[in-house]
């Protein structure tokens, strides 16, 4: 990517404040976006990582974005600070997750308070802040909303039962609001990754795990957040200006189709 930067406008990271979220935050960044950091529990790291890129470029604000007061309130935050309405959106926000597959819960034990929980965090969340950024987005003539998916409902090399059906209703969602807000400018596509090398929420998975997964890629590696980020920033760049309702999987060449 060029050093002068692709994306100008501020951009709204949901879950930013570690992981692929803080990946997401710092490619943005060096891209000359400026960027709103939601967070819910990490504060130090979302205020440590806001300090790094600076305070007219960045703000941490917390924000639980199940609720629909709290993604408000995130908004206004972010038009004040930086004087401008959001103009690109990436739902990356996870309700609590762990890729343990030892430790998954299994078809025959699985309850649905499990893909209750999922569902909330993933589909209604993202609900919650397209929702909200909408009226800003329409003020600008157009907008981006990137969802943040994943390649297991393809190729469940690992079932995780309810995770995996909230990113695959995520998409349905992702291509629904493609459909609805085209005629406002307002692109809407999805960026499904696999297992990434490391977050988080990957720290608990085996290391024979990855090297499984990383010896069934054309590349023979798992990506890494930094890598999964790039194809993020297509999607808000003017590169990505005709397409809608896509979903680009970025796993090494793992799945096709």
């Amino acid at each position: 990517m060029s050093s002068a930067g692709i994306v100008d406008e501020p951009v709204l990271i949901t879950g930013g404040g570690r992981g692929l979220g803080a990946a997401l935050v710092r490619a943005f960044a060096e891209q000359g976006a400026r960027v709103l950091i939601d967070y819910r529990r990490s504060r130090d790291a979302a205020e440590e990582l806001a300090a790094s890129i600076g305070a007219d470029r960045a703000l941490a604000v917390r924000a639980d974005v199940t609720d629909e007061r709290q993604v408000a309130d995130l908004f206004a935050a972010g038009r004040e600070h930086f004087g401008a309405p959001v103009g690109t959106v990436v739902n990356n926000a996870l309700a609590d997750f762990s890729f343990n597959g030892d430790q998954r819960s299994s078809a025959d034990r699985i309850r649905w308070d499990e893909f209750a929980a999922q569902f909330d965090g993933t589909v209604r969340g993202a609900l919650h802040v397209a929702q909200a950024a909408l009226p800003g987005m329409r003020e600008r003539g157009g907008g981006r909303i990137v969802n943040i998916g994943t390649n297991l409902f393809q190729h469940p090399v690992v079932p995780y039962h309810d995770y995996t059906a909230g990113k695959a209703a995520l998409l349905s969602l992702t291509r629904t609001l493609a459909a609805d807000l085209g005629p406002d400018g307002i692109l809407v596509n999805m960026v499904s990754g696999g297992l990434l090398r490391t977050t988080d929420a990957s720290a608990a998975t085996p290391a024979a795990v990855f090297d499984g997964i990383a010896a069934s890629t054309p590349l023979r590696r798992v990506v890494t957040p930094a890598e999964f980020a790039d194809a993020v920033l297509f999607f808000a760049s003017p590169w990505s200006r005709a397409v809608t309702g896509q979903n680009l999987v970025v796993d090494g060449g793992l799945v096709n189709g």
